[in-house]
């Protein structure tokens, strides 16, 4: 789960302690940037696990007994102190939340969770950091830093490519893939025609019963990444033909195999849908080598494929803004 969403309601029942990467140096587990969150009971997401992880946990606890603490940074090395083979080092921020600040933490939880780029500032001498919400116009990636010497400035710019899903379909592979693609920080709409979708879904699945499908294509926001995997050829190909011609996608994966996609081109092109927006369909869908037809398998490869779409998508995006801001 991602930890921006879940702090709100831990903090609901406890302190927290928010344990960031703010730099790594060689070979390292997880990027600068990433954080977990460490309270008395719990712990949400990982900075990498094993014995780093061990002793992060370690210190956050011990911050979590005290009465008060002040924002700690610790530079740890990889090695075999550590129990660890990585040979590179990382530097973690340590930053107690205190039950008090929870109405202040949503509020954050919520601007990242709608795509707000939020600058996160935090130093020695603080005793909490200060967030303010950053220029959208200004692309920068995520990025952290820190002053040399005993007092140290840690930044963090939190510029989230917001993931969002629509996918059709509520067969075996269609909840497969909702099964899986949940656990991870995207919001899924799930669209079908049957009234039967909102079980015990996930609170980032939306679900969408429907006699109209099709109009959900255009209702999904800019950037959606599309799924189509219904019961019915012919409403694929009606889903497939709207999306192509919505046009403003990010990625678009149908179910089938090499035959059903030429099929669908030469109907599609019939249409008067044009060669390219045509390539920009991927069918058949899952990475490749993987020959188990099992729903699960399925699906795994489906969410495999869909992950390397996301980070291609969105460095496709700040390349983009990085030539629009040059011009």
């Amino acid at each position: 789960m991602n930890c921006w969403r879940a702090l709100p309601d831990l903090l609901e029942h406890e302190d927290v302690v928010l344990v960031t990467v703010s730099q790594t140096r060689g070979s390292a587990p997880r990027e600068a940037g990433t954080s977990m969150l460490v309270s008395m009971t719990q712990t949400i997401d990982t900075i990498g696990g094993g014995h780093l992880e061990w002793e992060a946990m370690a210190h956050a606890r011990a911050m979590l007994l005290q009465a008060s603490s002040a924002p700690a940074l610790q530079r740890l090395s990889l090695g075999a102190s550590l129990g660890q083979c990585c040979g590179g080092v990382v530097w973690l921020v340590f930053e107690r939340i205190q039950q008090s600040a929870r109405k202040d933490w949503r509020e954050r939880s919520q601007a990242i969770a709608c795509g707000i780029p939020m600058q996160r500032e935090l130093s020695s001498k603080d005793s909490s950091s200060q967030w303010s919400v950053c220029n959208p116009q200004t692309p920068q990636p995520a990025n952290v830093s820190l002053s040399d010497g005993p007092h140290w400035v840690f930044n963090e710019h939190i510029a989230p490519q917001p993931f969002r899903v629509t996918l059709f379909g509520a067969g075996h592979v269609g909840a497969a893939i909702v099964r899986i693609l949940s656990t991870l920080d995207v919001h899924i709409r799930w669209v079908d025609v049957r009234n039967d979708l909102s079980g015990s879904t996930p609170s980032n699945v939306t679900c969408i019963a429907t006699d109209a499908p099709e109009e959900e294509v255009d209702n999904a926001p800019p950037g959606s990444f599309f799924l189509v995997l219904t019961h019915s050829h012919a409403l694929d190909l009606e889903l497939t033909a709207r999306i192509l011609k919505r046009d403003a996608f990010a990625w678009f994966g149908l179910i089938g195999s090499r035959t059903k996609r030429a099929r669908f081109e030469h109907r599609l092109h019939a249409q008067g849908i044009a060669a390219a927006q045509l390539a920009r369909m991927t069918c058949p869908i899952g990475v490749a080598g993987i020959s188990d037809k099992a729903p699960q398998a399925i699906a795994i490869a489906v969410v495999a494929q869909l992950l390397q779409a996301r980070e291609q998508y969105a460095r496709d995006t700040l390349k983009q803004r990085e030539l629009t801001h040059d011009e």
